[in-house]
């Protein structure tokens, strides 16, 4: 079997990291306290060795940077290999990477769509396990009513925040009748 390689790229949030096998992702990383940190959490986790990307993985990283800078990419195209994940984190996963950027679902409605509002929990573990933060969107489930619950990537919950804010994510429900009105002719309660 090949050995996995990763870059670090730069992006709206800090430096991030993914690693692969030939054309296929194997693992990513959001930005730690240092470049080397955030390198350094994937080569533990993959044993890969720092390399130029190919084509495909230039194309995912390319878009990755775009989606943190606010524009609404869809990285489904991105292969990814979770040979190692179980497969009920793969079907979390699957239901995760269908919500849109800019879109959040909580975990009972993962559960829901698994079939049973009780597994929010085992959803919950799933996504905390996320082997490919960003191409698998862990950040777009949150908690019942728009609650930013806990999040295990690098930063917690801030980072959560942050991205949700660059993909124009709303928060906490639809927004009231008078949110989008300038402050000066907003009724004063």
């Amino acid at each position: 079997m090949n050995i996995a390689q990763y870059t670090l790229f730069p992006t709206a949030i800090g430096d991030c990291c993914i690693a692969w096998r030939g054309e296929v992702v194997v693992a990513a990383s959001l930005p730690e306290k240092t470049p080397a940190a955030t390198a350094a959490r994937v080569v533990k986790r993959t044993g890969a060795r720092r390399a130029k990307p190919p084509p495909a993985i230039d194309r995912a990283i390319q878009s990755i940077i775009a989606l943190l800078e606010g524009e609404k990419v869809d990285l489904s195209f991105v292969a990814c290999d979770l040979g190692e994940v179980d497969a009920f984190a793969k079907k979390v996963y699957a239901v995760t990477c269908a919500i849109p950027a800019g879109e959040t679902r909580t975990y009972g409605d993962v559960a829901s769509e698994l079939g049973d509002k009780l597994f929010a929990q085992r959803v919950g573990q799933a996504l905390g396990r996320n082997p490919i933060p960003i191409i698998v969107p862990c950040h777009r489930v949150v908690g019942a009513n728009g609650k930013l619950t806990g999040f295990s990537a690098p930063g917690g919950v801030e980072t959560k925040l942050k991205m949700l804010e660059i993909e124009g994510a709303q928060l906490g429900g639809p927004p009231a009748l008078f949110d989008d009105l300038p402050l000066a002719v907003k009724p004063q309660k």
